[in-house]
């Protein structure tokens, strides 16, 4: 989708001369003097239609720049282009200084849309405090969010999986709650991570290990995405990246855990979430696999409304695995302060509903417990022709993908044949399925296998371009990255073989191409970058984006989309801001009120009309904290 800025051009006694030539047009009546009013119709018309055509010219000018540099990628990567491209025709918008103050040192782990102190705001039927609330204009910060006191430099990719610095994220609670589960433990400045759990005391690795027996398409490239619901800190998402599985750890915030700011400073990924009234910020059939592992989620609760969210967003033929309660009742049920005739009744009414909703029991062993999401059409039929089945199918009015503040629907999301072919056993298996061209691409408007190819062509091209402008690219100094405004995860795919993992971020605003993304393999969410991001402070390496002021700028202030990426940048981490000329001084001076340094690089097409920002965050404490 190309998003254009409209130039307004101003009109003397607009209101009344374009009023006169609709009302004449309308009623197609003439003046009671006709050489006279047809004199003045005729020049009102032409008035009108010379405004409008220079006003369609002018916005044209503002237009993505996009549209100009994707015209110039048809070329070869080798070779630049060989006409010298035009000067601007306007010239760079322009902005007054700015400095932003710092925050004050409590605000330190700040989350806005996410932020305890404003839970009493909201109701707690079904914990929808902890969904997204974020503050208005009048009440967002313009200020610099500190790190703690004592902050050090995260420790690199893979120690970072089992240490960090307790500094950086100075939990004492879970540390004392938890140790006796090994989710963590405290040694000196650090924290250790030995990869326990509830469910797993001889530790994940043993834990999944146990699941591939009963999955054994976690080990040949079938699965590659999941979502950990109530991630603890993040050890079973952290095990499978050595297995070739990309997880999404999903918990909301709170005052005392910081499970989800745990797993980033691991190098894990991972996103403040909850399942409560509102859908997950995922396309439908976007994941390989579910899991829960004690997570506290009442799954049967509310008609199963959270189960039917987990069935939107597993692909036909994927997986959903439940370890704990109520799974293996008959011996667990005496560690779970409940009775055997309750945990029972809660099993039976668990897979009651799971069929229902046309999952079949898969495998179970012990704890574990693995149910798959059929793909077979006529289980669905079965539930369309039951006029007094529950839960009901969805009707067709309700948008399987609309997931940004969109409620919880009561109701079974059946595949259709497109999606049936983006299945598990459908799509090839990893690392093929990165390169091949989904089925969903067609619902793209102007997407096609072709276009898909030289995306990822340019994106190759931009990469290496950028690992010469940022040699920290593509070595471990840089973890946890972030593609603000993605199309088909090109940027992603180009970086696939680094030691990197990346957010794939599609603006609420823009084409619904995140489920392109998912398919290839990839992991990503739905965001619109008016608001502040669902992560903590602090948590990403490299932020990424490609003309997002050109395409946002007319909705979002480009001042707090810089504080909130401030805000969820490492100090010390980079951003790469590739945009139009436009834009670009703007920028950079919005930039230097963060404090960041920064350079302006030419693009790997040198052309005049867009360049790269490239700039770096200071590592800076407090002015009001002790040290």
């Amino acid at each position: 989708m190309k998003h254009c800025h409209k130039v307004m051009v101003p009109l003397i006694n607009h209101e009344t001369t374009l009023g006169e030539v609709y009302r004449i047009m309308k009623n197609g009546k003439q003046s009671s003097q006709p050489e006279k009013g047809s004199s003045r119709i005729l020049s009102l018309t032409v008035l009108f239609i010379a405004l409008c055509g220079f006003s369609f010219y002018l916005g044209g000018m503002f237009c993505s720049e996009r549209v100009k540099i994707e015209a110039n990628d048809v070329t070869s990567t080798t070779t630049k282009a060989v006409a010298s491209p035009m000067k601007p025709t306007v010239s760079p918008l322009q902005i007054k200084s700015v400095s932003f103050p710092e925050c004050s040192s409590e605000l330190q782990d700040y989350t806005p849309c996410t932020d305890p102190k404003r839970w009493k705001r909201y109701g707690v039927h079904r914990l929808s405090f902890l969904e997204r609330h974020c503050p208005p204009v009048y009440e967002k910060n313009e200020c610099l969010i500190p790190p703690p006191d004592g902050y050090k430099p995260p420790i690199r990719w893979p120690k970072s999986r089992d240490q960090c610095w307790y500094k950086n994220v100075p939990y004492d609670w879970i540390n004392k709650q938890k140790s006796n589960q090994h989710w963590l433990k405290k040694e000196g400045d650090k924290f250790h991570f030995p990869g326990g759990g509830t469910m797993f005391p001889r530790g994940v690795s043993h834990y999944v290990d146990q699941m591939q027996d009963l999955i054994p398409e976690m080990k040949d490239g079938t699965v590659r995405t999941a979502i950990d619901t109530g991630c603890g800190v993040a050890s079973w998402g952290g095990d499978l990246l050595d297995r070739g599985i990309l997880t999404i750890s999903l918990a909301p915030r709170d005052n005392h855990e910081a499970q989800v700011q745990f797993a980033l400073e691991r190098g894990i990924p991972a996103i403040l979430g909850v399942i409560s009234t509102q859908r997950l910020p995922f396309p439908s059939n976007s994941f390989d696999m579910a899991h829960c592992s004690r997570c506290l989620i009442p799954w049967t609760e509310f008609g199963g409304i959270y189960l039917l969210e987990i069935h939107r967003i597993v692909r036909p033929g994927g997986f959903w695995v439940l370890s704990g309660p109520p799974v293996n009742y008959n011996r667990r049920w005496r560690g779970w302060n409940t009775t055997m005739e309750d945990q029972k009744s809660d099993y039976n009414k668990l897979q009651s509903l799971l069929t229902s909703m046309c999952f079949k029991k898969y495998a179970q062993k012990d704890d574990i417990a693995v149910w798959q999401k059929l793909s077979d059409k006529s289980c669905y039929d079965k539930i369309a022709k039951n006029m007094e089945a529950y839960p009901p199918k969805c009707d067709d009015s309700i948008e399987p993908d609309s997931a940004w503040y969109t409620p919880l629907r009561p109701c079974v999301v059946a595949p259709t044949a497109k999606v049936k072919n983006s299945g598990l056993g459908s799509i090839p298996k990893w690392p093929e399925r990165l390169n091949v061209a989904p089925e969903r691409i067609s619902d793209v408007h102007g997407g096609s296998a072709s276009g898909l190819k030289h995306d990822d062509g340019k994106w190759k091209s931009r990469v290496k371009h950028y690992k010469n402008v940022l040699p920290a690219l593509g070595t471990d100094k840089i973890r946890n990255v972030m593609d603000m405004n993605t199309v088909y995860g090109g940027f992603a795919a180009a970086l696939v073989k680094d030691p990197v993992w990346v957010m794939n971020v599609v603006s609420s605003h823009s084409a619904n191409t995140l489920p392109v993304v998912f398919d290839r393999g990839l992991i990503g969410t739905y965001h619109d970058w008016c608001e502040a991001f669902s992560t903590y402070p602090r948590t990403y390496d490299l932020l990424h984006l490609d003309s997002l002021f050109t395409l946002e700028s007319h909705r979002c202030e480009m001042k707090y989309v810089l504080l909130e990426m401030d805000r969820i940048l490492r100090p010390g981490g980079y951003v790469i801001m590739r945009e139009s000329s436009y834009f670009m001084d703007a920028i950079t001076m919005l930039a230097k009120g963060t404090r960041w340094n920064c350079r302006r690089e030419e693009t790997e097409y040198a052309v005049e009309s867009e360049k790269i920002l490239v700039c770096q965050k200071k590592l800076w404490f407090s002015s009001n904290q002790t040290s």
